[in-house]
């Protein structure tokens, strides 16, 4: 049995998390929601139960239906709807991409999210716990990194030209393993072979 201490210390957790965190039906119509949610939804948890995904967040697509989120036709392409279907399944979705379009103070905003929806059941009701994970700022770095167009050079912040594998390095403690792909080895190989007959050809003339 869970007391009222434990009960406590998960909402509190729940609460911790920093991204958005929601307990949604099979039609994502939110049954909970963390502080971040609330936060960025500037809405009181109350006020968005029982409502659905779309309409909470306010995506674009959920204004082009009068019936709300998930009847446009758009919604049938939704990663978010397809990740919860797929968790009501059984399947498990973690950090899929995608790109969401919003209505923010009248404007059109979009932001890019990793999509992770986990399927449990709570009194015998199954549930999928649906986090959204705002990506916006990593992609749009991707987006614009400068690239020297001849020797592929990456400028960083310092105004520097470095290796890319040295960017990435650097920014994101990514490192890179190398190889050939199948052309650049062809190629690689027919440098070797015209080599390899040159100096043949110049031993044998002497």
């Amino acid at each position: 049995m869970t007391t009222d201490k434990s009960k406590d210390m998960l909402r509190a957790v729940f609460d911790a998390l920093p991204s958005l965190v929601f307990v949604v039906d099979q039609d994502v119509r939110i049954q909970e929601c963390n502080a971040a949610a609330a936060e960025l939804l500037k809405a009181e948890r109350n006020t968005v139960l029982k409502q659905r995904a779309g309409e909470v967040i306010h995506c674009i697509h959920s204004f082009e239906s009068p019936e709300g989120c998930g009847r446009a036709e758009f919604c049938h392409d939704c990663i978010i709807r397809d990740s919860v279907g797929e968790a009501f399944k059984g399947n498990r979705i973690v950090r899929k991409r995608t790109r969401i379009e919003l209505i923010h103070d009248g404007n059109k905003v979009e932001i890019y999210a990793l999509i992770t929806a986990s399927p449990f059941s709570f009194q015998n009701k199954s549930l999928v716990l649906l986090v959204i994970e705002d990506i916006s700022e990593v992609a749009e770095l991707y987006r614009i990194i400068p690239v020297c167009s001849i020797c592929k050079k990456m400028r960083d912040d310092t105004e520097s030209w470095i290796r890319i594998e040295e960017y990435f390095k650097n920014n994101w403690d990514v490192d890179f393993s190398h190889g050939y792909c199948p052309d650049c080895f062809k190629s690689e190989m027919a440098k070797i072979n015209a080599l390899k007959s040159e100096i043949h050809h110049l031993i044998n003339v002497k």
